[in-house]
């Protein structure tokens, strides 16, 4: 007869063997760093590339949406009331710089711990809106920030 402590060695070696990761699989980061873990699996995604003659209207317009349509909640809420304050007064540069850092990293935790200085920032997106986003993240009028902005502010600055 089979011991049961044999049987739960054996069957807790196949259930672990089982959560890892194949071997040879590469991971490549879109912010063109090493993986903080070798477990980790990302879908590569296509490198951003800038949106050349692109409207600066529409890009604002698309950079909004962007900032609002995110991965995660934190960033959704953070970026959105970053780009309400800040989008409509950035010149070509700094929307440009925007454009990169919200849409090239390949994982929006990356952002947030940029923007929350968790993590240093790395040279590439290390610019004027990053620091401008960075100061914004301490929220030093400590504003309640729980939800993303609604649209209807939009309507206003039309009038």
């Amino acid at each position: 007869m089979i011991s049961s402590v044999l049987v739960k060695r054996v069957l807790g070696g196949v259930c672990q063997a089982s959560l890892r990761p194949a071997v040879g699989v590469t991971v490549k980061r879109g912010y063109r760093g090493d993986a903080p873990s070798p477990h980790l699996i990302e879908i590569p995604l296509p490198p951003w590339e800038e949106k050349k003659g692109e409207p600066i209207d529409i890009k604002r317009r698309r950079l909004l949406y962007e900032s609002r349509k995110r991965g995660m909640l934190e960033n959704c809420i953070l970026l959105s009331l970053f780009a309400k304050q800040y989008l409509n007064t950035m010149n070509e540069a700094q929307l440009r710089q925007y454009d990169q850092l919200i849409n090239e990293p390949s994982n929006d935790w990356d952002i947030y711990y940029w923007a929350t200085e968790t993590q240093p920032t790395p040279e590439v997106y290390q610019s004027e809106v990053m620091d401008l986003l960075k100061e914004f993240t301490k929220n030093r009028n400590q504003e309640q920030r729980l939800d993303a902005p609604s649209l209807e502010y939009l309507d206003q600055e039309k009038s």
